[in-house]
């Protein structure tokens, strides 16, 4: 029996114009490529992202070849597995055509023995097949399931459509050459050997050589066409989204926003595209529309200005505008003075944006909208002054008092009356210093949660103390709305009162203080160790330092606060202390964890009337009330403040309780053997 291998251009006797019809095809597809690549280089500013090769090389591996963002969230896996099967079916198609290249271009004869039957023709046949499968589910929930995907229909079925003739009309010429030569292995490719037989069946030798020279032809211009046309459509992105990928944020901590040089900069913030880097608008382009960003968006859900996806896309094309990018005209110049923020960009939608990070953990190509908005945010605030009255009360409170609330600075230990708890100044041997927070100290409700937290501590031993009317606001609010020269002031100076503490462990009850201390702080030299109560409570608990009681009978529900999970990835222990007192009777949000809908505090909400749309706290507080629970723990004095408030409005015969893990675990403590009376009385 002869080796295994087979005529590469069966019943095609002239091969000239395959050669000839490639070079415009590579012309007009590398065109295309140079026009996107020259509009990032062109407009977006330097960024050093060349390190650490190896890391960037397995991070795309991971996001590419094996799907990582796609097939992350079970909402969406289906999707996922169908673009799974679209995709490795597509590049087994690709290897397959550079095995044919060397193979008979080349003249280096690979397509032969075992490596041509279990890879070039049974691999390619399965995976040719299963990228059929994945085409047809993709048109499937395009068309027929999908209400996230409006614009681009006309675009996406010309990309899949083709692609789905392409793979039919290969099964064909494969079919037909199986049985015209009658080819000893075709057993090898039983997809192709399915087709043949069925157009056997149809047709008779004489006519199908004839159908099978023109479907080559047919085949090779519409793979052409398809080749060429990329750079031009949406599947840019077999591109722009590795290349993204690769050049990401190695340390993907969304919670260190980039440092302004206050003294050296001219400008702050973003107006134009200009303002941008080369990896930001890259970013821009490597976006696949897909909507999962608007779909996690709380702002979007609550029908507020903001859609993260649109967001991108108006920059998108905004920088493929006016000689730009490659549907502009490169003799054509930026107007005068004209920027982003107005004509393309609202400003209602960069104050709509709560900063939670649902777009970024969503996305499955890793774009991160959210610095961009806070660059623009940046530029309405240090270099325009305008941003919302409200903001601007807030930032007055912080400049005037220290703390963005309307209360004096001298009722910061309000809240410690009759608790006996000592401040750094009158003790020097304690363990932990307890950062209270603004909304710690200043609002009713969290008072309650900054008792609660100090009565766990005093129960299970801990020697701990608080800055008093030392302590200032971290800078959170001001940071996240865009004013770095006021958030510098005020981190600079709890760094300076800190320092003699260095050594202490800082428990703080706030998530967004806890992710400025921990994470921002290092930027302007203050290294503390920095734990959020929930983690600092869990380890009590299982040291057995507090033992909770499972009397309660109510089930019990934790809402995710974004600074804690999302941005510090800390799941566990509040779930830890909450299993202790709850056992069973905790149950799980829908969008909990990684996908928990933000409360609608962030970004600077918590100090800013909601004037359009529906308030984000009551879309979240539905979401609570569906799950049956009669108690929501939350671990964040913004999450408790905005759904406490909605829950009082939605639920009006307080039949859901909102309470904060320390409450629940100082309540569940309260009478354990051992505690004094002193302290049981408060």
């Amino acid at each position: 029996m002869p080796e295994a291998t087979r005529e590469v251009y069966f019943n095609v006797t002239t091969v000239w114009p395959i050669y000839a019809l490639l070079l415009p095809t590579s012309l007009v597809f590398l065109y295309g490529i140079y026009r996107h690549v020259r509009a990032w280089r062109k407009i977006g500013g330097p960024k050093d992202l060349f390190d650490r090769p190896w890391a960037r090389l397995k991070g795309t591996f991971e996001y590419v070849l094996l799907h990582k963002g796609l097939l992350r969230d079970s909402r969406y896996r289906s999707v996922g597995l169908g673009h799974l099967l679209f995709f490795t079916g597509f590049f087994v198609l690709f290897v397959a055509t550079l095995v044919v290249a060397v193979h008979e271009d080349l003249k280096i004869r690979i397509m032969t023995g075992d490596f041509y039957l279990y890879f070039q023709s049974l691999t390619v046949d399965i995976f040719a097949a299963l990228a059929m499968i994945g085409v047809g589910f993709v048109l499937y929930q395009r068309y027929l399931v999908s209400d996230r995907l409006q614009p681009g229909k006309r675009e996406d079925a010309f990309v899949a459509v083709s692609f789905f003739v392409i793979l039919v009309t290969g099964f064909f010429l494969e079919g037909m050459r199986i049985e015209l030569t009658r080819d000893v292995w075709g057993n090898w490719s039983p997809v192709g050997k399915a087709f043949g037989l069925a157009t056997s069946q149809l047709l008779d030798r004489s006519v199908m050589l004839v159908v099978h020279w023109w479907t080559w032809w047919f085949h090779l211009i519409l793979v052409y066409v398809f080749l060429a046309s990329l750079p031009y459509t949406k599947l840019i992105h077999i591109f722009t989204s590795p290349l993204n990928i690769y050049f990401r944020d190695l340390e993907g901590d969304w919670a260190r926003l980039e440092t302004i040089d206050l003294e050296s900069e001219s400008t702050f913030g973003a107006r134009r595209l200009e303002d941008f880097t080369w990896k930001d608008l890259l970013s821009l382009d490597a976006c696949t529309e897909c909507a999962r960003c608007e779909v996690n968006c709380p702002a979007f859900l609550s029908n507020k200005p903001l859609s993260p996806k649109e967001f991108i896309l108006d920059l998108r094309d905004e920088m493929f505008a006016a000689g730009r990018g490659p549907q502009g005209d490169e003799s054509a110049s930026e107007p005068e003075n004209s920027g982003l923020i107005g004509p393309v960009i609202r400003e209602e939608t960069l104050w709509s944006c709560t900063t939670c990070g649902a777009c970024m953990q969503q996305c499955p190509v890793l774009i991160e909208p959210v610095p961009m908005i806070m660059a623009m945010r940046r530029f309405l605030v240090m270099e325009q002054a305008d941003f919302p009255e409200d903001l601007q009360a807030m930032v007055r409170n912080l400049e005037a008092r220290g703390h963005p609330y309307s209360g004096v600075s001298s009722s910061r230990t309000d809240w410690a009356q009759g608790l006996d708890v000592p401040s750094v100044d009158e003790v020097d041997d304690f363990e932990v210093l307890y950062w209270v927070g603004c909304a710690g100290a200043f609002n009713e409700r969290n008072k309650e949660t900054t008792r609660a937290v100090a009565r766990c501590l005093q129960r299970a031993g801990i020697r701990f103390a608080i800055l008093g009317k030392r302590e200032s606001c971290s800078g959170d609010p001001a940071r996240r709305i865009g004013h770095e020269y006021l958030f510098e002031m005020l981190a600079r100076q709890n760094i300076e009162t800190l320092n003699p503490h260095r050594e202490k462990k800082i428990v703080t009850s706030c998530p967004h203080c806890f992710s400025c201390l921990k994470n921002e702080y290092p930027q302007f030299g203050g290294d503390f160790e920095v734990v959020h109560h929930s983690q600092f409570l869990a380890q009590l608990v299982s040291q057995g330092k507090l033992v909770p009681r499972q009397e309660s009978q109510e089930t019990v529900v934790f809402h995710d606060p974004c600074y804690l999970g999302r941005y510090n990835k800390e799941f566990e222990a509040p779930r830890q202390v909450l299993d202790a007192l709850a056992g069973d009777r905790r149950v799980e949000l829908e969008m909990s964890r990684e996908k928990s809908l933000c409360c609608g505090g962030g970004g600077g909400f918590s100090f800013m009337e909601e004037t359009t749309g529906k308030r984000m706290s009551h879309t979240r507080t539905q979401q609570i009330i569906e799950s049956g629970a009669q108690r929501v723990a939350v671990g964040c004095p913004f999450c408790m403040a905005m759904i406490d408030d909605a829950a009082k409005t939605m639920v009006p015969d307080g039949s859901l309780e909102v309470l904060d893990i320390a409450e629940l675990l100082e309540e569940s403590t309260r009478f354990e053997e051992g505690v004094s009376g002193e302290v049981e009385k408060l």
